[in-house]
């Protein structure tokens, strides 16, 4: 099978890193050491159709990262695309908000479970923002509990004291406790009575560099009832995985409700707009507190949204990708096996995570997933993967001859620190 090299994205590169810091930033650029090795993976992309894209360099890729969630239909969905189309020639971003406003509003509150009510914004970072501000509102109380290696944007207060930028007055009021230790969250809700706003959560348990974790049975059951009890604003942050596992949102699909809830990722298939839907005694406090950006009532976005949300339900989305999910997964660990390795696959199968087992410094599954981009699956080796509804079976039976040949590469040459070059 052919392996893709890539030397436009490299002088692409190179130019990027004279006049943007690291070239490319966040954990897509090669500084973050996240695609290892670097020369594997293309760095520019050039066009996308349904589950694939191009790089610069002209080489196609099955996309498992789906733009890190935003592509659940496909890249440019004809019906998503044709309401955006629409709606710019009408206007965008203009001095007042349109009625698809209202429309959008009224369609997440008959979509989502738990919303009485809609906020649109543009990014994830933004609705966890605006969440926890809410929760202060209505609270009076500053603290927040956040789970041990959730992430929740990149905002001061969701990062690390001693991270650059960060100062230890960002994360003052911040709490921590591991995810499923219900007993834990108990004990800070004890020792903090009267001073927690919020606890804020992702529906499982999906960080980078770790296994998944699916909640304890009973676990949300118990911590809605805690909240209730304490008066703790419930905010689920759904801006990863909302919608791939049940439109009505992922609180829904593990039987509890929230009190807000976050989306962002897979609502608008790829165009910028973010979402907080909330309960009926949180409405005055969202609407008392000053949060709104200059492109936040733009209408192209909000077109979008409301194109890929009838979509999603009228497909049961969440199906779909669970149902193309569990058969990729089950392929992929039976690949695995053939040459030797253990691939643990861990999450939900539409936003799963996998390993190599037995590889402690991820020397092996580095090199398999370099393996695999090489030749044409891009997967990361670091982060949850992705489903989209456009995935075929025919996509699906070529990215399981591409693990198996990427396993028996791996197999053969060794892990990335016993090849010369890489």
């Amino acid at each position: 099978m052919k392996t893709y090299t890539y030397p436009k994205s490299a002088e692409l590169f190179a130019r990027a890193a004279k006049v943007i810091p690291g070239g490319v930033y966040g954990h897509l650029g090669p500084a973050e050491g996240c695609f290892m090795p670097v020369q594997a993976y293309p760095l520019f992309s050039s066009r996308a159709e349904g589950a694939y894209f191009w790089d610069v360099d002209g080489n196609r890729f099955i996309d498992y990262m789906c733009a890190y969630g935003p592509n659940i239909l496909g890249y440019n969905d004809p019906d998503v695309d044709a309401a955006v189309q629409a709606q710019l020639k009408d206007g965008n971003c203009v001095s007042f908000p349109t009625a698809k406003l209202v429309d959008l509003g009224e369609l997440m509150v008959d979509t989502v479970d738990m919303a009485d009510w809609a906020f649109f914004a543009k990014n994830g970072g933004d609705t966890t923002m605006f969440s926890l501000m809410i929760a202060r509102a209505a609270t009076g109380r500053k603290k927040v509990v956040l789970t041990k290696g959730g992430y929740h944007g990149v905002a001061p207060w969701t990062q690390k004291a001693g991270h650059p930028g960060i100062t230890p007055e960002d994360v003052a009021n911040n709490l921590y406790v591991d995810f499923g230790d219900f007993e834990g969250l108990e004990r800070l809700f004890a020792e903090h009575r009267g001073e927690i706003a919020c606890f804020m959560s992702t529906p499982y348990y999906h960080p980078v560099f770790d296994d998944n974790r699916l909640p304890p049975d009973g676990y949300w059951k118990k911590v809605r009832e805690l909240c209730t009890r304490e008066g703790v604003v419930l905010a689920i942050d759904d801006v990863r995985c909302g919608f791939r596992l049940d439109v009505r949102g992922s609180d829904a699909h593990y039987g509890f409700e929230a009190d807000l809830e976050c989306f962002c990722k897979a609502l608008a298939n790829g165009w910028n707009i973010s979402a907080v839907c909330g309960k009926d005694w949180l409405r005055e406090a969202a609407g008392s507190v000053m949060y709104t950006g200059s492109y936040w009532l733009s209408a192209a976005p909000i077109a979008a949204a409301i194109a890929c949300v009838g979509k999603m339900r009228k497909m049961d989305v969440a199906k779909v990708c669970t149902e193309k999910g569990r058969k990729l997964t089950s392929g992929l660990a039976e690949a695995g096996k053939r040459h030797g390795f253990d691939l643990k696959i861990s999450g939900e199968p539409a936003m799963w995570f996998m390993r190599i087992t037995d590889d402690p410094n991820m020397d092996h599954h580095q090199a398999w997933v370099a393996e695999c981009v090489r030749r044409g699956v891009f997967f990361t080796n670091h982060h949850n993967l992705f489903i989209n509804a456009a995935l075929t079976d025919a996509d699906i039976a070529f990215t399981l001859d591409v693990a198996d040949e990427a396993f028996a590469a791996v197999k053969k040459d060794g892990p990335l620190s016993a090849r010369k070059g890489w």
